[in-house]
């Protein structure tokens, strides 16, 4: 079959021929991709920023949002049979730890792997080897394409809208800062989850018009005085801000965005935060770090795509056009979220 893999940091990854994935355990999975998400994460993948938390053996393959068809199936699998349209959350756990059982996935202490980020192969392949408790069963008519990036961008920005909707009443503000692939989800979720003003803030005007034809009522250019403007806007700053930068400074622009007695939730990374404790003790602001959600935020985001509420805006790619979609998404051209389909 024909898969992206990494074979030296630093360096754009190769499409080869290389064998289909096996079954290896009896809750084995084996998707046939009908869409593989292209994600800032691949890039730093690619960079090598992951090689000391992860430590694959390379060559691997990439992509870690997948979407498909169940082609194979392990002899306990009860849940998908062949032929299903399925989901797939991006860490298969063990179910069993304090953590799975608690609800929370991405922090499980057992047999969780990563397709695509850790040392297993991932999914811009044309198969790929998850297990049935990554699946989420999805309508038939559901083309994988179409949400395959709900699978990491769509449930890490609904992770943190859902966290963030006890303090988002009516009357209150919320600030997306970037809205691009993961941002333009979060207006959406929080447009269906709940009565907040939405302020969204990115540099391009593009990504802008595309928030405000999805949910945000205000929308403010980056240009050096965005801060000022939605201090300004707010009455001298937001309920919440998303900050799906967090790198060159606007880690610290969404700080100072963010008001009295305000909460920050951090989803982008490459940046480093700091701040005066004051701020902390006299502002009684808080910070709120975000990971990839769980398997149950993806079968709620999955609700809320198939009613039409949140929708993916994408442009897709060849799998044989993969260096192109990494070098666009790089390049900032892509609106919304690159896919690829084999």
């Amino acid at each position: 079959m024909k898969a992206v893999r990494v074979h030296q940091y630093q360096q754009d990854p190769s499409i080869d021929d290389i064998a289909e994935p096996k079954l290896q355990g009896p809750l084995d999975v084996i998707v046939k991709i009908g869409g593989a998400g292209v994600c800032r994460t691949d890039l730093h993948i690619v960079n090598g920023d992951w090689e000391a938390i992860q430590n694959p053996d390379l060559p691997y393959v990439i992509g870690h949002e997948n979407a498909g068809w169940v082609h194979e199936i392990g002899d306990a699998v009860t849940n998908v049979k062949v032929g299903d349209t399925v989901i797939l959350h991006p860490q298969p756990s063990c179910g069993l730890c304090l953590a799975c059982r608690a609800g929370r996935d991405m922090q499980c202490t057992g047999d969780a792997f990563f397709p695509g980020l850790s040392n297993n192969d991932g999914g811009m392949a044309e198969y790929l080897r998850t297990t049935a408790r990554a699946c989420v069963k999805l309508n038939p008519d559901t083309n994988p394409a179409d949400v395959a990036a709900l699978a990491d961008a769509g449930i890490t920005a609904y992770h943190a809208v859902r966290k963030s909707v006890p303090y988002l009443y009516p009357g209150t503000t919320a600030v997306v800062q970037g809205v691009g692939g993961l941002g333009h989800i979060a207006v959406q979720a929080l447009a269906a989850l709940t009565a907040t003003k939405i302020i969204a803030v990115d540099r391009n005007q593009a990504a802008l018009d595309l928030a405000k034809q999805i949910g945000a009522e205000e929308t403010v250019v980056a240009d050096g005085n965005h801060v000022q403007a939605v201090q300004d806007l707010t009455g001298g700053g937001a309920t919440v801000v998303f900050d799906f930068v967090a790198e060159q400074g606007a880690e610290h622009d969404a700080w100072a965005m963010t008001g009295p007695a305000g909460y920050c939730f951090v989803l982008g990374y490459g940046g480093q935060f700091s701040a005066p404790t004051l701020d902390f003790v006299a502002g009684e602001k808080n910070v709120i770090g975000n990971i990839v959600g769980t398997y149950n935020d993806l079968a709620e985001l999955m609700v809320l795509a198939q009613a039409g509420k949140v929708t993916l805006h994408t442009v897709q790619y060849r799998l044989d056009q993969a260096l192109d979609a990494l070098h666009d998404l790089d390049a900032g051209k892509v609106r919304g979220r690159a896919i690829l389909v084999p």
